[in-house]
């Protein structure tokens, strides 16, 4: 049916904290499921301050909250307290989907095994996310996507320029396309489900998903084979995949794939045909073994217009780039409205946010609102699963809910 969203009637419970779990009970939601977020009485979920660290742009808006919460139910439970986790047993009985990303050891003590989890409910998917995954030595270890996506998957040294140290990572950088895997993951096992009536555990890891991401180096590594770190912009590899800057100070990002076809076009574009017979450039292997002379020819040329000036001509002659924008840049970002990845949102104090990077093409998702205050929706969850009002009053009395 138009408009229906495909997740409708399903109930996630995110027993999970900071970013890339919660990530993906996040797009659950924006397609129909009711994700209730169980996070502990006082603070809440540690994320909610996040916007505190240093490496968070400074706001008055709660937006990684609003961000990572959006059209969840908050309810306050504490799972240390046998009360408050007996009330979660509740929960899982009526749930479909059990998120979790809580360190393994954490799990155990608070009875949140897969094993312990599904003899409750053997139609319930569990789905795990980790740092390192599930085994091994490392398993137990804390990882964040700076060090388990990033660090441990050698992306951070395949990016980095000769003679400089790697670089660090930006807030959550990993996490959020890690939290499509898992969400992959989620919707396989529903698919399985709906076959076989059971459900299943599924997971994903951060030092999976950094592998994957990259996944060209990596496999190259895997039979043996390396490049050098990347040498500076002046020297390239190639100058027809390079970054240059504009007359008004804007950095133009080309990459030419097709050179054979696309080199003379070039020439023309920066008003130099007469290379085309300069041996130094004469064969794409002559280009790139002589590309700190061509960079040299094309920084001249291409500093003495406009970056508006470079994408017209770029785009008439269907040259694959781009200006690198500034964060600045994306509240103006026409395409990324009409890309639907930027979309208006409910939450009062943020009326834009991004949406999850795919659509579907009968559903669109749920208008994203603010995130949940802590324990806002306590009382009517625990009703919703049977609890009687003087059970909801005693858990609140004895600190298991809040």
């Amino acid at each position: 049916m138009a408009n229906s969203l495909p997740l409708e009637g399903l109930r996630v419970l995110d027993v999970s904290s900071f970013i890339a779990a919660p990530a993906a009970a996040v797009v659950l939601g924006d397609y129909g499921a009711d994700v209730i977020k169980v996070e502990p009485p006082g603070e809440g979920d540690p994320h909610r301050g996040n916007i505190n660290l240093t490496s968070f742009p400074k706001s008055e808006v709660n937006y990684p909250w609003h961000l990572d919460a959006r059209n969840k139910r908050s309810i306050a439970l504490d799972l240390k307290h046998p009360d408050g986790r007996a009330a979660l047993d509740r929960l899982i009985d009526t749930a479909d989907i059990l998120i979790t990303n809580y360190p393994f050891p954490v799990r155990a003590r608070l009875r949140l095994s897969y094993e312990e989890v599904a003899a409750r409910n053997p139609r319930l998917i569990y789905a795990s996310f980790s740092g390192y995954g599930e085994e091994g030595a490392d398993k137990d270890q804390p990882g964040y996507d700076s060090n388990a996506y990033f660090a441990r998957s050698g992306l951070l040294d395949a990016i980095h320029f000769e003679g400089q140290p790697p670089g660090f990572a930006l807030p959550a950088q990993g996490d959020r396309p890690s939290a499509m895997a898992l969400l992959s993951a989620i919707l396989l096992a529903l698919i399985d489900r709906g076959r076989t009536g059971k459900g299943t555990w599924v997971a994903s890891n951060l030092l999976a998903n950094g592998l994957w991401s990259n996944g060209v180096y990596a496999q190259a590594a895997l039979v043996g084979s390396y490049l050098p770190n990347r040498p500076p912009r002046e020297r390239p590899r190639s100058a027809l995949a390079n970054i240059y800057l504009t007359a008004d100070d804007r950095w133009l990002q080309i990459n030419v794939t097709n050179e054979t076809r696309d080199w003379p076009a070039i020439l023309e574009m920066i008003e130099r045909p007469e290379l085309v017979a300069d041996p130094r450039f004469a064969e794409r292997k002559a280009r790139h073994a002589n590309a700190a002379a061509l960079t040299e020819i094309f920084d001249s040329a291409i500093r003495k217009r406009p970056f508006a000036h470079w994408n017209r001509l770029l785009k008439a002659r269907a040259v694959p780039h781009s200006r690198i924008n500034r964060l600045q840049d994306i509240p103006e970002d026409a395409q990324a409205v009409a890309a639907r990845a930027v979309v208006a949102s409910d939450a009062p104090d943020m009326p834009l946010t991004l949406a999850a990077p795919f659509q579907i093409g009968h559903a669109a998702p749920r208008r994203p609102g603010p995130g949940p205050a802590l324990g806002q929706h306590t009382d009517v969850i625990l009703r919703e699963a049977g609890l009687s009002e003087n059970e909801i009053a005693a858990l609140r009395a004895s600190g298991a809910a809040a």
